[in-house]
């Protein structure tokens, strides 16, 4: 038995040995694994707080922040290669969605006429980018700073608006004839009504909207569409609302009629206090080439901060605010503004010769007087090619007694530098 236990003690030796020096190895390993875990997680999160910091240093603003910003500095902005770029106080670099050489051709024409208020604002439609935004003013330098933001007149501009209410509400086709009294220019509703005798004027909706016929599109609104018909459209198209939260522009204002005289005003756009920014202008201008999709205006495409770059998300949709079939309609209704309409003149040389022959023009004009700048209001809207449009803008120009020149006149200069650019 003794000889037994002899024999059989080694083995219990060698497993107390390794238990020692299991718990030795234990003591010495735990403390280093912690450590490595906290020195890990110590890099580890002082890399995403340097990530974090270059990130912000590329992007620290909002995208509103961001518009605001690239606004105020724009007067600034500077050619690099094929585009403007402008450096915000902390260093970082705005690349503009603006072309320059339409910018300097919008500029340069408005200045050449001493025009003494004038704002240009153009589109892509399908993403939103703003394509330029020039202005001028002989009378008042620093009033281009703001004007593209600032609330006018909107006159007749706002036909589109209520022929886009009586299509979608199925009130009107493109066809539609409407029986008048008074001339196409008339501005007294209590005349507008056809006479039951009969010898009444007479014109189709498509070339109403091209001659800017106050009766027929002020009967469409007080005899068609109706008070409630028209609000809805005018609340999808972005009137009385917050459109643009954090944007510098203002809210455009449209009344609520009370009276069939009211509306039928409305509906003409001869309404004082129906008022819109020309960036909101150009935004309904782009929604119809847009399929009848309202994009957010854009004006910067990438930021960028010593070897940084970021290219910005696309722009987002608002929302839809026409269906396609009465955009494509409505589209076609303003093709004729620039051949045998209200601008027929502007997109023809001395000699009757069609200016951008090749390309088709969906455009609308608006005229009123105004005080705020005083002076004559001269509107126009429009987007090419009609078909597949690639631009879409709004030129405003205030004249005073002397009128230097039209707004459309403005447009086709602008429709003319971007499509031979494009070629």
């Amino acid at each position: 038995m003794h000889d037994l236990k002899h024999i059989c003690s080694p083995p219990r030796n060698k497993t107390r040995q390794g238990l020692i020096l299991f718990f030795l190895l234990a003591l010495f390993l735990i403390p280093l694994a912690l450590l490595l875990i906290r020195e890990g997680a110590s890099a580890y999160g002082s890399w995403r707080e340097q990530s974090a910091i270059a990130k912000a240093a590329v992007h620290p603003h909002s995208s509103a922040e961001l518009f605001s910003m690239a606004s105020e500095l724009l007067p600034a902005a500077q050619q690099r290669g094929n585009g403007l770029t402008a450096t915000t106080p902390d260093g970082t670099v705005l690349h503009y969605s603006i072309i320059p050489g339409l910018q300097e051709r919008i500029q340069r024409y408005l200045e050449s006429y001493h025009v003494p208020y004038g704002i240009v604002v153009a589109l892509e439609p399908a993403s939103g980018r703003i394509l330029a935004i020039a202005g001028h003013s002989s009378l008042m330098p620093d009033w281009p700073r703001e004007a593209a933001y600032q609330l006018y007149p909107m006159a007749s501009l706002f036909k589109m608006v209520t022929a886009a209410s009586a299509l979608e509400n199925g009130k009107i086709t493109p066809n539609t004839v409407m029986a008048f009294r008074g001339r196409p220019v008339s501005e007294a509703p209590s005349g507008w009504d056809p006479s039951p005798r009969g010898r009444n004027n007479q014109m189709d909706v498509s070339e109403a909207i091209c001659k800017s016929c106050n009766p027929v599109y002020g009967r469409i609104a007080s005899d068609l569409v109706g008070s409630a018909g028209l609000k809805a459209t005018l609340t999808r198209f972005g009137f009385n609302t917050p459109l643009l939260p954090g944007l510098p522009v203002r809210i455009s204002q449209a009344p609520t009629p009370t009276t069939e005289r009211e509306l039928r005003l409305l509906g003409a756009g001869l309404k004082h206090s129906l008022q819109v920014s020309p960036l909101h202008a150009a935004m309904i201008t782009a929604s119809i080439a847009n399929n009848g999709v309202m994009m957010t205006p854009r004006l910067v495409d990438r930021i960028s901060r010593g070897n940084r770059d970021q290219t910005l998300p696309p722009s987002r949709e608002i929302r839809r605010v026409l269906a396609p079939q009465v955009a494509d309609n409505l589209t076609h209704m303003l093709t004729g503004t620039v051949t045998k309409g209200t601008s027929r003149r502007a997109f023809r040389t001395s000699q009757g010769r069609q200016l951008l022959a090749n390309v088709t023009v969906a455009a609308k004009t608006g005229s009123i007087d105004g005080n705020n700048p005083k002076g004559h209001y001269s509107w126009f809207a429009a987007f090419a090619p009609a078909e597949r449009p690639k631009i879409a803008l709004v030129a405003l120009v205030i004249n005073g007694d002397r009128w230097r020149i039209k707004a459309s006149q403005v447009g086709e200069q602008a429709l003319d530098a971007f499509f031979k650019a494009d070629r």
